[in-house]
């Protein structure tokens, strides 16, 4: 017999699933950023957390709890939204699950169950933060990161991170490929597939790094080239945005969303982190590559897209805005799904146009104090001229 909670919990969930997302008022002519986030751990079906059974479950009690549900990779197909999110159950685990909506900003559902991955590799512990590539080759990639513990090291934190890739065509069946191999990286995080063949080839996006957390001498997100995809090795990164000294990405920076073809150029949303005395802060901003040469960068407004605002900053790891999946329609519509604070999912609404404008004039960053202040001073000039001042 079904417990009598499940129903009042379930109008519950019903009411919060259905609620029309509303357009914040916090204006920037970039985007605009909705009121509630499209994802959290209320979302889960709660079939999912509960043993419906009212004979072996007589409390009502949570017996596989759901801590969170945050960064996702996202795609639009056959006119609908869907995500990937990273759902972190109360044991610490993440896990793939997907989630659709008609209009992408609310209404999110899950499917019945989340992605079990083949078990090809027996030494993984965990998994989490998954891209989305739709490849020219036919096939839909995930490239997540796949974490172990590290045998070299007696520090039960110590671990390794490496890319892990799958594929599929409907989001439902999805085939296990062997790891990225880097050969000159020791372990990758952030790693996501460029949609297109460069120089009939398929080409990655990557973050070097020397360890889990530090990069050490990774400079930035680098670049490379594979011949097989379902056995991939890279033997060369190139670097393409570099880490900068006083700026958002001093600590390291990585990909975000996968790569989207514009007649300017590639324009790609990544996030970037710098230190503070609160620990670290992440953020996310944008930058364009060249369409013929991917790698080299042609433009990179100075400054972040998005950062946490207001309740954003608070979570599980707090002060973090974080992007691995955007969606673009065919009407060039492009909603960007960022988590903030590893807690919950949500989404900042604009245009291709209008994103490739923001990279193209807004001014880069001029690295210094006294530059910046005669960069803004530039500006005010000339709104004061208008102004009749």
């Amino acid at each position: 017999m079904i417990h009598p909670r499940y129903e009042q919990e379930l109008q519950k969930q019903e009411a919060l699933i259905t609620r029309k997302n509303i357009v914040s008022d916090d204006y920037n002519g970039i985007y605009d950023r909705f009121v509630y986030p499209v994802l959290t751990r209320e979302h889960i079906p709660l079939f999912w957390k509960y043993d419906l059974d009212q004979e072996t479950n007589p409390h009502f009690m949570e017996r596989l709890g759901v801590n969170a549900a945050f960064n996702a990779g996202a795609i639009y197909l056959n006119g609908k939204y869907y995500v990937v999110a990273r759902l972190e159950g109360s044991d610490r685990k993440s896990f793939f699950a997907v989630a659709e909506s008609d209009n992408g900003v609310d209404n999110f559902r899950f499917w019945d169950y989340p992605i079990l991955l083949p078990d090809t590799c027996p030494e993984e512990t965990n998994v989490y933060d998954m891209r989305l590539t739709q490849h020219e080759d036919g096939w839909i990639y995930g490239v997540f990161c796949s974490e172990s513990k590290d045998p070299e090291n007696a520090d039960l934190s110590a671990a390794v991170a490496a890319a892990g890739i799958v594929r599929t065509k409907d989001l439902k069946t999805w085939e296990r490929l062997p790891n990225l191999v880097t050969l000159r990286s020791p372990q990758q995080r952030n790693v996501c597939l460029h949609p297109t063949f460069v120089n009939g080839k398929y080409a990655f996006y990557t973050r070097p790094m020397d360890g889990f957390i530090e990069t050490g001498s990774g400079s930035g997100i680098g670049f490379g080239l594979c011949e097989d995809i379902t056995h991939a090795v890279i033997d060369e990164e190139i670097m393409t945005s570099i880490r900068k000294y006083h700026t958002i990405t001093e600590a390291k920076n990585g990909a975000g969303a996968t790569p989207i073809k514009t007649d300017k150029g590639w324009l790609h949303i990544a996030h970037g982190v710098r230190n503070t005395a609160a620990g670290l802060r992440y953020v996310i901003y944008c930058f364009m590559t060249d369409l013929e040469k991917p790698w080299l960068v042609t433009y990179e407004p100075g400054g972040f897209l998005i950062g946490p605002k207001g309740q954003e900053r608070v979570g599980d790891v707090s002060n973090v805005t974080f992007t691995n999946g955007a969606a673009v329609n065919e009407n060039g519509r492009l909603l960007i799904y960022y988590a903030s604070s590893d807690t919950r999912l949500h989404v900042a609404e604009t245009t291709v146009d209008k994103l490739v404008d923001y990279c193209i004039n807004t001014p880069t960053d001029p690295l210094r104090s006294v530059d910046c202040v005669k960069q803004r001073c530039e500006l005010i000039k000339k709104n004061l001229e208008l102004l009749g001042r």
